[in-house]
């Protein structure tokens, strides 16, 4: 596995044109006032062998009001520093609770988000996505890609907010100690919620897909990017539609509405989420109080252990 982007000097200084929609902020207002006011989030303690960490099942409105599950794990003790809003990467679902007790071992509480119609690579998902679409590549790059209203990142995005929501309405939170956390789609749909969600603390962006789409499709052909390449290589003539549609969705232009402390990392061998559509997003985000990590000869696997050490010594910072 080689370096097969931008120099990192170009990386650190690439901050492409946006590629956004007149009503953006329009769309996104509209979405998420639809989709707030549908009832309150239920957490309904679960059994669990933890003996320091109490676990909660987390039911609450998501798009539209539709049920979304999550984890809450929190530590026993009632000790809360800080609260943190968890995002999965492609294809996982919120598995089970004992796969997240790092963060409340640590002192934090931690809101597992589980990812509608997603659930079946080793990590287990209860949340239905009542949704259809019309014809898409096997996969959720291309559901719904017909039209801004129906594509499945306008639900996910939407849940994302409200799963701010369901985590400042616990009765132990602070909601002003809120961050949002992900890796890869999770660091994508955290960025989201970094754009949508006002008066975060901050947000730990790892390796994040759904960033500067047209760049991707031009130079990896990896997955699941190529799941947008493979869907226009049969709707000739379609680039257009399919990249307005994706601009409401663009990371990039999150970043411009991003003010939250963030924590990023990028790998430059990553093929999967491409150097610089990571940087993209960093370099457009908006606030100046925010870092990079930097991994030069890893790929989608980015810092692993190196990195969740980062994260812990971020939220000791901003908590401190």
């Amino acid at each position: 596995m080689a370096q097969f982007d931008l120099p990192l000097d170009q990386l650190q200084s690439y901050q492409p044109l946006r590629e956004e929609p007149a009503d953006f902020d329009d769309f996104w207002t509209e979405t998420l006032r639809a989709s707030r006011g549908h009832g309150s989030a239920r957490f309904t303690a679960a059994p669990s062998p933890l003996r320091s960490i109490l676990v909660e099942d987390v039911t609450f409105p998501g798009f539209a009001g539709q049920p979304i599950k999550g984890w809450m794990l929190r530590p026993a003790d009632g000790d809360i520093r800080a609260t943190v809003v968890q995002y999965i990467g492609y294809s996982g679902g919120r598995g089970v609770p004992e796969q997240w007790t790092l963060l409340p071992s640590a002192g934090y509480a931690v809101l597992v988000m589980d990812s509608r119609g997603q659930g079946n690579s080793g990590a287990v998902g209860d949340t239905a996505d009542p949704v259809g679409s019309g014809p898409q590549i096997a996969g959720r790059l291309s559901a719904g890609i017909e039209d801004p209203q129906d594509y499945y990142y306008r639900r996910i995005f939407t849940d994302a907010a409200c799963a701010v929501d369901a985590a400042r309405s616990h009765v132990l939170v602070d909601p002003d100690r809120v961050v949002v956390a992900g890796g890869s789609q999770g660091g994508g749909i955290a960025l989201a919620a970094a754009g949508l969600c006002d008066g975060l603390a901050g947000a730990m962006i790892d390796v994040p897909f759904l960033s500067h789409f047209r760049r991707a499709l031009r130079i990896t052909d990896a997955a699941p990017y190529n799941e947008l390449t493979r869907y226009m290589q049969t709707r000739r003539g379609e680039e257009d539609d399919v990249f307005r549609v994706l601009s409401y969705f663009d990371g990039v232009n999150f970043a411009a509405r991003a003010t939250a402390r963030a924590l990023f990392s990028v790998a430059l061998c990553d093929m999967v989420c491409p150097p610089s559509t990571v940087y993209a997003a960093f370099n457009t985000y908006a606030t100046d109080d925010k870092e990079m990590a930097v991994y030069p000869y890893n790929g989608h696997e980015g810092g692993q252990w190196n990195q969740t050490l980062r994260h812990l010594a971020f939220l000791d910072d901003v908590f401190s």
